[in-house]
């Protein structure tokens, strides 16, 4: 028998209570049950005005991010409708049913003016990974660090060389990269200069390490532990090699100071086996679980590579398969590598020559920091390093949740700042799914005597 709709939707009053309609393992309310913002206000009340119409609370506009980018509901005037007709966002916001909903356009006031002013998500984000450590998720011992390329917020159909237009240099994202530019005091290598700049986000990075051919991109920079996967310190690069390490350094000094956390090892892959970023983890008394980066063992088949001649410590010197000595004047090139030669008259009557060089005599490229090298070498056999290997692959899967659950694949924000708020926002919600996954599995219980 065919039934018939009997619902409608012409009473005038209702009994209604908005807690009850939210379920009890919902997502939002299992992360409301792990986030705490009741501190936000104290923290950011220097930077409200003490007269004027009362703004819209901090809270809410945190809360609102939180569930957009839970649900990758990035745009925000698509949020405020989503809110508007969700019930359980509404819940998650503070919000009862009558209540007005903000404005899209005060996202971004409060996001150009008190966030960043004081450094809000940042706070929030370290406040939600101060919680995975109160729960135990943390374990402080071993960390990992890689990068991922997101798609910029700028087209790559169109580039210019850096000539700058009156009405281009007065947008936001233009005027920070020259900013920046103006602020930075190291000297220029023009053989890294960027080839091409976007005319509306300068600081995104020309790369073919994308999902597309080529493309403008930021590196999303993730330093992990590695006990259960939390996102300890994020930081926005350029999508170049270089600045992806540079970060790494970032991150590690600010956790140290601001979350009180220095691993004993760190995991990565072999484009931070630099001699001088393995030796900055090593003075820092950090194990370096990373391949090392050396380009001298790639030799035409047949020739002896550096490995075939023994360095002598004490004499500074190399020592070829035929018992000849390679010598250096000390001399550092490029501030990177020192030069070991052979002398011509024992090249040439070699028998060994024709296995050894080409040219007239032999010579070696040594790195300032081989000994560190040799150090971090002997490391790839220990048991901890193996361990460390497979540890790190748990930084991919946050990429590939942060790609593939939270569809981040492309900023909405332009410029690095705005790679920073984001970042920040997915590192966040990452780190609350993950707290509130695994506080809700209770503890084992011990077994009996």
């Amino acid at each position: 028998m065919m039934g018939e709709r009997t619902g409608t939707q012409d009473r005038l009053f209702y009994e209604f209570c908005l807690e009850d309609r939210v379920p009890s393992d919902h997502l939002l309310r299992r992360i409301d049950r792990v986030l705490d913002l009741s501190w936000l206000r104290a923290e950011l009340a220097p930077y409200y005005s003490y007269t004027g119409c009362p703004s819209i609370d901090p809270e809410l506009l945190i809360r609102m991010l939180l569930v957009g980018y839970c649900y990758s509901i990035r745009s925000e005037r698509r949020l405020c409708q989503e809110i508007e007709l969700n019930l359980a966002y509404r819940w998650f916001c503070r919000l009862g049913l009558e209540d007005k909903i903000p404005d899209h356009s005060t996202f971004s006031v409060n996001r150009h003016g008190r966030f960043r002013d004081s450094d809000a998500l940042r706070l929030v984000f370290e406040n939600v990974v101060r919680g995975c450590m109160t729960a135990g998720l943390v374990g402080g011992e071993g960390f990992a660090v890689d990068a991922s390329v997101i798609e910029a917020d700028a087209s790559r159909f169109k580039r210019v060389e850096g000539d700058w237009s009156d009405e281009q240099r007065a947008r936001r994202p233009i005027r920070e990269y020259l900013a920046a530019l103006d602020g930075d005091s190291r000297p220029t290598n023009p053989k890294r200069e960027p080839k091409a700049l976007s005319p509306t986000d300068p600081s995104a990075a020309w790369t073919a390490r994308g999902r597309h051919k080529v493309m403008f991109g930021y590196s999303l920079n993730y330093l992990i532990d590695t006990k259960e996967a939390v996102v300890v310190d994020v930081e926005p690069t350029p999508t170049r090699i270089s600045k992806e390490v540079d970060a790494t350094e970032t991150m590690i000094e600010r956790t140290e100071k601001r979350l009180r956390l220095k691993p004993e090892r760190i995991a990565a892959d072999v484009a931070y086996g630099t001699g001088e970023m393995l030796a900055w983890l090593v003075d820092r008394k950090i194990d370096p679980h990373i391949p090392v980066w050396d380009q001298s063992e790639v030799a035409p088949e047949g020739k002896f590579i550096r490995a075939d001649f023994v360095y002598d410590k004490a004499k500074d010197i190399y020592v070829c398969p035929n018992g000849k000595e390679l010598r250096t004047s000390g001399t550092v090139l490029d501030g990177t590598t020192i030069k070991y030669i052979a002398k011509r008259s024992d090249c040439a009557r070699c028998p060994l020559k024709r296995n050894c060089t080409t040219g007239l005599e032999r010579r070696l490229a040594r790195d300032v920091h081989e000994t560190t090298r040799d150090y971090v070498r002997s490391l790839m056999n220990t048991e901890a390093y193996q361990i460390s290997v497979r540890e790190r692959k748990k930084i991919e899967t946050r990429f590939g949740d942060v790609k593939r659950n939270l569809g981040f694949t492309r900023l909405r924000l332009r410029g690095l700042t705005g790679a920073r708020d984001e970042f920040l926002l997915a590192a966040t919600v990452q780190n609350l799914r993950r707290l509130a996954h695994l506080a809700a599995i209770p503890p084992p219980i011990p077994a009996a005597a």
